[in-house]
């Protein structure tokens, strides 16, 4: 059975759905994580594509749900949580929601996490030893402001946004095949120019490996996404 309809078809009756305003920006870069970026209607997430075909039915509500609309953050779009959530998945939507609320970049986000977890980095082979690893996901940096907000968050809590990311959570940590990898397992890193304006730029950053997620697929503005691969 393809691996999109078991893990996403359960969420299609569970969506309220109301267009959904600019989220804030609140990470660094993946050594230092960087904040969410816009979204283009004519290159969605997996995740949404994976809706889409599942219920052409509500497409333009699922469609209406993660779009971007212009104005303050806020989280208006209510959606269920998924059942039956394991820790792992857990750990990698509370690191994808500190990083940003677009789904098509949580997705990205999610994937270099996976990556991570999947190469051992830095002998990190659990997502919550990932997440935790210090000076990696800027939210969870030892006495990081937001820390204790994002370490508390669970399923229930009831924000649309870190709903969706628990979705999209779920996705990619058990999408299985190189159709649903946007970019090769050595990439392991991200880099945010917006959010880390006036500090020096990673050394990784500076010396290539810059990966662009294809875009038929993607819509990422590069000043506030760049992602790497085999950097050290």
């Amino acid at each position: 059975m393809n691996a999109r309809r078991v893990l996403l078809g359960a969420s299609l009756g569970v969506l309220l759905l109301a267009p959904a305003p600019a989220p804030e920006s609140e990470g660094a870069n993946a050594e230092q994580a960087p904040p969410g970026r816009g979204v283009s209607a004519s290159a969605p997430c997996a995740v949404q594509r994976a809706l889409s075909r599942e219920a052409p039915s509500p497409v333009d509500r699922l469609r209406a749900a993660f779009a971007l609309a212009e104005g303050p953050s806020s989280d208006t779009v209510a959606v269920a949580p998924p059942l039956n959530l394991e820790g792992p998945t857990l750990w990698l939507a509370r690191a994808i929601y500190s990083e940003t609320k677009l789904p098509h970049e949580q997705e990205l986000v999610a994937w270099v996490v996976r990556n991570r977890v999947e190469t051992a980095y830095r002998g990190r082979r659990t997502y919550r030893a990932v997440v935790l690893d210090p000076y990696q996901f800027s939210a969870f940096n030892p006495g990081a402001a937001k820390r204790a907000r994002y370490l508390r968050l669970q399923p229930e809590a009831s924000l649309p946004r870190w709903r969706q990311a628990l979705w999209v959570a779920r996705y990619v940590r058990h999408a299985e095949g190189r159709a649903y990898r946007p970019f090769p397992v050595e990439t392991r890193h991200f880099y945010s120019e917006r959010s880390m304006r006036g500090r020096a730029v990673p050394y990784w950053a500076e010396r290539g490996g810059f990966v662009a997620p294809d875009p038929g697929r993607y819509a990422v503005d590069e000043r506030r996404f760049r992602f790497f691969k085999q950097a050290s």
